[in-house]
């Protein structure tokens, strides 16, 4: 099997406060089957299939993330859809989209949802030295947590940009606490789809796992008009949301990397078969987060 049953001692389920309770959810509504909360002191990676991070799922059983935003008015549509399902989803938000929009950053956490980062540039980190895409981690962080007005209110969640990492950079997240996200499938929501045909797409990839992490991007007018299709088609095929948060009490400790041999994190054994050899530990520009269309 793909998967094994997630009661291994690397998950533990709790409670999500803040949620909306059965009489405050419409009636119908596909609803957040249950919440996980992730050690990152057990669980360094998730989603990305068995070779690649810890199996979380169980059949049927669907989490869904958000990369990018936020990004007015998409991000909001996004929101809606989810309220309106009662369902809970990830935000993996980009640091110069937190600072351009905090308060919607902050009603993304407000309404239950868990942030997470996702640079501070939307960099591609295999392409930098060493210090400046370690830098590209932290900014993202700290950059949330000013924009939320709380740094605990981040949670230790990462996923990098284009899923390119090096071994480096994965020993450092790894280092610090974060535990970093892949995916199991997306919808191909950065091309130019109508939201008909991103949302089938979506749940035939779906379909095929019958379980798993999906990618969307709530910068997108599509993806925020396909998100009511994909639920109402999963509500209809038995499929359960599921909720990820970190346990009580996780938080990073930016401090420890300083203690990092940055020249034996470039050597060290590869954490997956994504992640790539470091080309550098000096100079270099970070890439900008491109502006979006």
């Amino acid at each position: 099997m793909i998967y094994r049953h997630a009661a291994i001692g690397l998950v533990a389920l709790v409670s999500l406060a803040g949620a909306a309770s059965a009489a405050e959810c419409p009636a119908g509504a596909l609803g957040t089957s249950r919440t996980l909360a992730l050690d990152p002191a057990k669980v360094s990676r998730v989603g990305g299939g068995p070779d690649y991070g810890t199996p979380i799922l169980e059949d049927h059983e669907v989490i869904l993330t958000f990369d990018d935003g936020p990004t007015p008015p998409w991000t909001g549509k996004v929101l809606d859809a989810l309220a309106a399902e009662c369902v809970h989803a990830t935000f993996f938000t980009v640091g110069t989209m937190a600072r351009a929009h905090p308060a919607l950053l902050k009603r993304v956490r407000a309404e239950g949802h868990t942030v997470g980062t996702h640079s501070e540039h939307h960099a591609h980190i295999p392409k930098l030295p060493y210090k400046a895409a370690t830098k590209e981690i932290s900014d993202g962080f700290m950059t949330a947590g000013k924009s939320l007005g709380d740094q605990t209110a981040v949670a230790p969640f990462f996923r990098f940009p284009y899923l390119e990492s090096t071994r480096a950079t994965e020993t450092y997240a790894a280092a610090v606490g974060i535990v970093i996200w892949n995916i199991d499938f997306h919808a191909s929501d950065w091309t130019l789809l109508t939201p008909e045909v991103l949302a089938n797409r979506a749940i035939d990839k779906i379909e095929q796992k019958k379980r798993g992490i999906l990618l969307l991007h709530d910068i997108h007018q599509r993806t925020a008009l396909a998100l009511p299709i994909i639920l109402q088609e999963l509500k209809k095929r038995g499929y359960k949301i599921v909720h990820a948060v970190p346990v009580p009490g996780a938080h990073l400790n930016f401090e420890v990397a300083a203690k990092i041999d940055p020249w034996g994190a470039k050597v060290a054994p590869l954490r997956s078969s994504r992640a790539k050899a470091s080309p550098s530990f000096d100079g270099g520009a970070v890439e900008d987060w491109p502006a979006q269309h």
